[in-house]
């Protein structure tokens, strides 16, 4: 019996097995069927991603740093008393970035970046899997394209193509991009783009912007604190950029602190470093209700704005449009000639109104003017200005270049005089009669003196020029040429301004030019004259280097021998008595020899001093935009120089002007019975009395600064002048003020 019922159960058993074994069997062949099946799909899905990788991504894998263009930030700057390149300005275009090699980022900026947006960043191969993995996780189950994941490498890839579009494919293209890069680049390389690209609010691309801008440093300069502030605002810059609101400002402070906290985490700081770090202000360049301005440049800089603009289209055959594209977008470096110090001057001069004349014009303009200041030695602009009081924008009318305003008398140094004792025609010592009854050979036109049927019969050349006579400069002009004179000016002295109008008698004689003349273009020209008569182009930069450091522009000094040397130091003899004693005696330094010429359009419209030191040359123009008559006594020009170059000098060794060999004719302006006035002897002799009506020049101590100089006679204007009396031809009769006048003849 129990045989059986254990023979039975045994069967069942068997029987059991068999039917458990068939099914493990069934469940077998099921799963290999379904493994066989995902390995084939797998399979089959691999060759298919990689034919569509290797048909759609593979020609948009390569990102390669050195075909990247970036728009960089041009900086202009000037070099200080120690040698050193300070920046002045910053120009850029849309985005403005300074690149800074990685070298000269701080640490503590790179370890903020990574600690806060990829705490692997030096251990993955430009991807973070756990996080590209959590990533594609929380997309399919919460359904939002907002991947995330990120690693630095990413975004800095992100950032070189623009391709920000949130796609499935743009994400495995990102992935298979990232992989492929840190194959190509170290990591210095990656964090280095990557500090230099990132947007950080305010207009800033990049580290070396946005610490100048949040914290007025170079980036190498900050601090722990400020580097991890900076680095908060690349997560969202209109939530954390401090400038925005007090909300943003305390939202920056927060995420700082994490970012200080993470970095402790990652041991990146220690804890005396993060607790010090924590508790320190921020203290930002812009307080919090402080509204921001784009920065106002100078009008030096506007003024090498131009000229480098000028120059990329000369150098390099582009058009305007071309040049400014690089200059606000190439990242050049853009060596400037200011001298702060003297700029500095100009600027304390220029800003304060009540350096001025109060007065305005009968349409309620106020005065205006410029002045520039160069090196004669080397053209380089030193200082100007082209305007009076806070300038109120960029690129705006600079006076000192864009106005062309006639320069009356301070024209007859470079268009009559100097070129005719060149010529050998005249000396300081000839004799020439002022009188009404002369008749020139070339034109039957003859002007008037500033004082009307004011004439003094016979004088010396030297007299002539002190006291401005314009029949004298007519008579120079008959003898010399118009076609001589304008030859001077135009090739020999930088006088781009005239036109083929202007090669007669009345604008070279008197300054009366069709398009007037730029303050620019008067100061070079009368440089000639203190460095022995070679001209000098009148420069504001000295080079100017690309993004990569090499040399764009060279603007070395460019001269022309306009001038025999003693016929450079015969002039600077004549203008320093002229500027001592004749109608430029405002402009008496006391500090230092100069000499200069003043200059005076019709009615008094237009008021102009040009003078030089051994050391500097200065043109200053006073007038109203809207050409009118300026009241008041003196010449505000000759004022306004003597206020700067006095400064200028300070300090600086005594230095005279070369003696030059005085000889020429005597006469050859025809039969001269008068006896001159005053004697030629008196004119050219080589030690005067300090007191003599005229005080001597070269080699001769100028007088003491205590002595006042003298006065000049103040001009007398016009009554009720209209416009169309600025127009009457000098022919008309006796009693019709000549149109160009001068204080020198009143």
């Amino acid at each position: 019996m129990d045989y059986k019922k254990t023979k039975k159960a045994v069967k069942v058993a068997d029987k059991t097995a068999v039917t458990v074994s068939g099914v493990f069997r069934v469940i077998l062949k099921v799963l290999l069927t379904l493994l066989l099946i995902f390995v084939t799909t797998g399979l089959l899905f691999t060759c298919i991603f990689a034919y569509y990788v290797k048909t759609n991504l593979s020609d948009n894998l390569d990102v390669a740093l050195d075909e990247m263009t970036l728009n960089l930030a041009s900086t202009i700057y000037y070099t200080n008393e120690n040698g050193e390149d300070v920046p002045i300005a910053s120009l850029h275009g849309r985005e403005n970035r300074v690149w800074v090699d990685y070298d000269n980022i701080p640490i503590h900026m790179e370890h903020a970046a990574v600690a806060i947006e990829d705490r692997r960043f030096y251990d993955h191969k430009g991807v973070d899997w756990y996080r590209t993995v959590a990533a594609f996780g929380n997309m399919f189950l919460s359904m939002k394209n907002d991947f995330g994941g990120s690693t630095i490498t990413q975004q800095l890839i992100k950032n070189l193509t623009n391709e920000d579009d949130i796609t499935v494919q743009r994400k495995i293209l990102e992935i298979f991009r990232a992989l492929k890069f840190e194959r190509m680049y170290e990591k210095d390389d990656i964090m280095e783009w990557y500090l230099n690209v990132i947007y950080l609010g305010e207009s800033c691309n990049g580290v070396a912007t946005a610490a100048r801008t949040y914290f007025d440093k170079e980036v190498w300069d900050l601090d722990l604190a400020e580097c991890a502030s900076i680095i908060s605002i690349t997560n969202n810059p209109s939530k954390y950029d401090p400038y925005i609101s007090p909300e943003n400002r305390a939202r920056n402070k927060e995420r700082q602190e994490t970012i200080l906290y993470e970095m402790y985490d990652q041991g990146y700081i220690n804890y005396e470093e993060y607790t010090e770090a924590v508790a320190k202000d921020l203290v930002f360049k812009r307080a919090e209700d402080e509204q921001y301005s784009e920065p106002i440049n100078s009008y030096y800089v506007d003024t090498v704005i131009a000229d480098v603009k000028r120059d990329l289209m000369k150098e390099k055959g582009i058009n305007a449009e071309t040049a400014e594209k690089l200059i606000y977008n190439g990242g050049l470096q853009i060596y400037s000639c200011m001298d702060i110090n003297a700029q500095n001057i100009v600027d304390n001069i220029y800003k304060d109104r009540s350096n001025f004349p109060a007065s305005k014009s009968p349409t309620g303009q106020p005065i205006q003017s410029a002045i520039v200041l160069l090196d004669p030695y080397t053209g380089e602009i030193k200082a100007l200005s082209g305007g009076i009081g806070e300038k109120d924008g960029n690129l705006i009318f600079n006076r000192a270049i864009d106005a062309k305003r006639p320069p009356g008398s301070s024209i007859k140094p470079i268009a009559t005089y100097g070129p005719a004792i060149d010529q050998g025609l005249i000396s300081p010592s000839t004799l020439v009669n002022d009188s009404q009854h002369i008749t020139l050979k070339g034109t039957s036109w003859y002007p008037k003196n500033a004082s009307v049927n004011s004439y003094e019969g016979v004088v010396t050349i030297q007299r002539a020029l002190t006291r401005s006579l314009n029949t004298v400069s007519a008579q120079i002009l008959d003898k010399l040429t118009p076609q001589m004179s304008y030859d001077y000016l135009k090739n020999r002295l930088g006088v781009t301004s005239m036109i083929d109008a202007d090669c007669d008698y009345a604008p070279l004689a008197l300054g009366q030019l069709t398009n007037g003349i730029t303050v620019r273009e008067m100061a070079q020209a009368y440089d000639a004259f203190v460095n022995d008569g070679v001209f000098t182009y009148a420069r504001t930069y000295s080079y100017v280097l690309d993004s990569k450091g090499k040399t764009l522009l060279e603007n070395s000094a460019d001269t022309i021998v306009a001038f025999k040397a003693n016929t450079a130091w015969t002039m600077s003899y004549m203008l320093n008595i002229a500027a001592t004693s004749g109608t430029g005696a405002e402009s008496y330094l006391g500090n230092m020899p100069h000499a200069g010429k003043t200059g005076s359009s019709s009615f008094y419209y237009d008021r102009w001093f040009v003078g030089y030191t051994p050391y500097y040359v200065a043109a200053v123009w006073t007038g109203y935009d809207t050409p009118a008559s300026i009241s008041g006594s003196g010449n505000p020009s000759a004022q306004i120089w003597k206020k700067i170059m006095y400064q200028m000098h300070e300090g600086l060794p005594y230095k005279d002007f070369k003696k030059p060999t005085l000889s020429g004719p005597t006469n050859i302006f025809g039969d001269l019975s008068e006896s001159p006035s005053p004697s030629p002897s008196e004119e050219v002799s080589e030690n005067p009395s300090p007191n003599n009506s005229e005080i001597p020049s070269s080699g001769t101590d100028i007088p003491n600064p205590s002595t006042p100089p003298p006065t000049p006679p103040s001009p007398s204007l016009p009554v009720n002048p209209t416009p169309s009396a600025a127009t009457q031809s000098v022919e008309s009769s006796p009693n019709t003020q000549v149109n160009i006048t001068d204080e020198g003849a009143a």
